[in-house]
């Protein structure tokens, strides 16, 4: 995380990425299995622990300087070692010097906090590891002495039940929704042990022997650590009831929690003639804030860790809601970790491709090139790991040790997966826009060939004509028949197809009931993503009806991992062959804040950080709509009914397209025909367009 430099605050600074890598691997430690910690199956990188800091100033006059680290330190003054200090308080002579600055800490990262009045930490300061790799430090917000970034914590508030019952003679709590935070015992007293029975349904709450989350403290220590009478558990937990079992001697006053959280702005808002819709984006936005932690994770109950995959699709949510990029690049970050590569990022090889995918929507999405530039090193060992697992066939395989994912589904992934060629294709196009970025043209070059040989290669040996799409996967050397939706929906996402490919995997594999059909959330994103850009508006927006609203009609206060229509009671609780191992809180379950932002109020980036941009809204079926979306530097305002659209952009230039009857008119703007009962007007920034059309069938 980079802070611009002033001359007036100084700020903490360390070595580029140990903030973020050094907080995951703390975080990645914090899930627990019925109190016992249940850490990541992966590596957990860690930071340098001895780096170096040089800054080269000129002063007219000596000037005092104060010295904090995290961790030891010695200064050099032109690095000579006569000229050593390790005082927190030194006087640097006037005249053209450098300081070099020594900082050691083998449990947090290294970090430096130098204030004068002209020398001061920030961006402008150079950081090695001892590895001939001089690079700008990294810094963020903290800016005192006292504020070090091994102390960073999220926010907390303090919340009170709902309610509050007795079942079976001991206390019963509902905090009204799910949330996340941390009990608090006020008045605390006797002598006993209170156990704690945490659930994200009454049916997990009340069943001690299996619910996922729990807690065990004595009431005699507790009461001993508790400030201005109030003991607060040290652990945070996911939850929205609490059954608490005591000891005839425990008393206390009453229970409250302290919710935790990371301050977010809530930029993107959508509003439609359904209020079943309302609702389910309102959640999808919760869902989504509950899960923005340190990182994006995947969920708040389980599994509690920062996944590529998951993160690729929260990513893109965050981008039509909160645009909130510091969540955003620290999980970025962490993700890629450091060198050299063993495994693929969470064991999954599509995992790794999604890092690269979701590299470049940052960029498309921001225009920090800048962050780009930092990490683009490490993109290309990554990329270098990855093509190092093709086969003869030049297709990219998953080894003995690797986890090929897909989906949650009943899929055989071995041999060369259609889909995994797709994501490959997808990110040697992103690393081949990197590499033109920073003047590397045969970076660019080599990229691009390989990344349309690949795609060239796949549609070859993987698309049936009769079957209308593209097939699962091929062993050795031989495709087998099997159809799944899934390569067909990234190819059509990603425009890998000709219009008569594409209406064919409209027509034979998306509406096709015969084509094993997607029950995750994961990949209903993806899906519902592709029936909007083939023009199935009406139809995703009674999926979301269906699949979001059927986990609203059961008492869903988040959206889940996972939602089958088909099972009943507690049996939806139910994952992985443990009662209540499916999470209740998931991520990827607020697709429907993407779909909503992207597809029906119809606003993307044409170019990086939203300097040109497209509208192009769909009612898919509803009276009216309207909401804004960020774009980093403002907000893109749209409301659409049948019959006029406002809208109104605080920055860069938009292509406004919609379908209509006849020619709109707008008072302020000329409507260009663009054929096929298709118009355009063009959009700058700070004007409003009020837009009169008649809508077609399409609308």
């Amino acid at each position: 995380m980079d802070q611009s430099s002033s001359n007036q605050t100084a700020f903490w600074i360390w070595y580029p990425g140990d903030f973020e890598i050094r907080l995951h691997e703390k975080l990645s430690v914090k899930r627990r299995s019925r109190g016992v910690m249940y850490p990541a199956f992966w590596r957990l990188d860690r930071h340098y622990s001895n780096i170096f800091f040089r800054y080269t100033y000129d002063l007219p006059q000596e000037e005092q300087i104060k010295i904090t680290s995290d961790g030891t330190f010695s200064l050099i003054l032109d690095g000579k070692d006569n000229a050593r200090f390790n005082d927190s308080v030194v006087t640097l002579p006037a005249g053209h010097h450098e300081i070099l600055v020594c900082v050691f800490n083998d449990v947090e990262a290294p970090a430096l906090f130098i204030e004068g009045s002209h020398i001061r930490t920030d961006s402008s300061w150079e950081v090695s590891s001892y590895q001939n790799d001089w690079l700008p430090a990294a810094s963020w917000t903290f800016d005192s002495p006292e504020n070090r970034p091994s102390q960073f914590r999220l926010a907390v508030t303090p919340k009170e039940p709902a309610s509050e019952e007795l079942r079976d003679g001991h206390p019963f709590l509902d905090f009204g929704r799910e949330t996340f935070g941390y009990l608090q015992f006020h008045n605390l007293k006797g002598a006993g042990t209170v156990n704690i029975y945490y659930g994200e349904s009454i049916a997990e709450a009340i069943s001690p022997g299996e619910c996922y989350s729990l807690d065990r403290f004595d009431a005699t220590e507790a009461g001993s650590r508790a400030k201005d009478g109030i003991y607060t558990l040290e652990d945070a937990n996911a939850f929205r009831y609490v059954w608490i079992h005591a000891d005839p001697g425990v008393s206390w006053d009453r229970i409250s929690m302290l919710y935790e959280y990371v301050p977010l702005t809530y930029h993107g808002s959508f509003e439609c003639s359904d209020p079943k819709l309302n609702e389910i984006y309102e959640m999808g936005l919760y869902t989504l804030h509950l899960n923005t932690r340190e990182f994006f994770l995947d969920g708040i109950k389980r599994d509690f860790w920062v996944w590529s995959g998951d993160a690729y699709q929260a990513f893109l949510m965050n981008y039509y809601s909160f645009f909130d990029l510091d969540v955003t690049r620290r999980t970025l970050i962490a993700l890629r970790g450091k060198d050299p590569l063993e495994r693929h990022m969470n064991t999954i090889l599509d995992y790794s491709l999604y890092w690269f995918i979701s590299l470049y929507d940052y960029y498309l999405y921001t225009g920090d090139l800048e962050f780009i530039k930092q990490y683009y090193e490490r993109a290309v060992s990554l990329m270098e790991f990855c093509l190092k697992q093709r086969n003869e066939e030049g297709f990219l395989e998953g080894r003995p040790q690797d986890w090929v994912f897909v989906d949650w589904a009943d899929l055989n992934n071995t041999g060369a997966v259609s889909t995994i060629q797709l994501l490959l294709v997808r990110s040697l196009e992103a690393m081949s826009t990197f590499a033109r970025l920073l003047g590397d043209q045969t970076a660019t070059d080599s990229y691009e060939k390989l990344a349309q040989e690949i795609k060239a290669k796949t549609f070859e040996l993987f698309w049936d004509e009769e079957k209308g799409g593209l097939l699962h996967h091929r062993i050795d050397g031989v495709t087998q028949p099997m159809l799944t939706k899934h390569a067909s929906m990234f190819a059509m996402s990603y425009n890998y197809l000709t219009p008569e490919q594409r209406d064919s995997v409209v027509r034979q594999v998306l509406l096709n009931p015969d084509v094993p059909q997607i029950r995750t959330p994961y990949m209903r994103f993806h899906e519902m993503g592709v029936l909007c850009e083939a023009g199935q508006h009406h139809q995703v927006l009674q999926e979301i009806l269906s699949y979001w609203g059927g986990m609203i009609s059961l008492g869903a206060t988040t959206f889940w991992e996972e939602y089958d229509p088909s099972l009943t009671d507690d049996a939806h609780y139910s994952m992985y062959g443990v009662a209540f191992g499916k999470s209740l809180c998931h991520a990827w379950g607020a697709g429907p804040v993407y779909l909503f932002g992207k597809y029906f109020l119809g606003v993307t980036p044409t170019s990086p950080g939203y300097e040109t941009y497209q509208i192009r809204p769909n009612l898919g079926g509803l009276e009216h709509m309207k909401g804004t979306v960020p774009t980093g530097k403002g907000l893109i305002s749209v409301e659409v009914d049948l019959t006029t659209i406002r809208v109104h952009s605080t920055h860069g230039k938009g292509s406004f397209v919609i379908e209509s009857s006849e020619l709109p008119e707008c008072t302020n703007g000329i409507v260009r025909s663009i054929g096929s009962d298709c118009y355009e007007l063009t959009i700058e920034a700070g004007e409003s367009y009020v837009i009169s059309y008649k809508a077609n069938s399409l609308i």
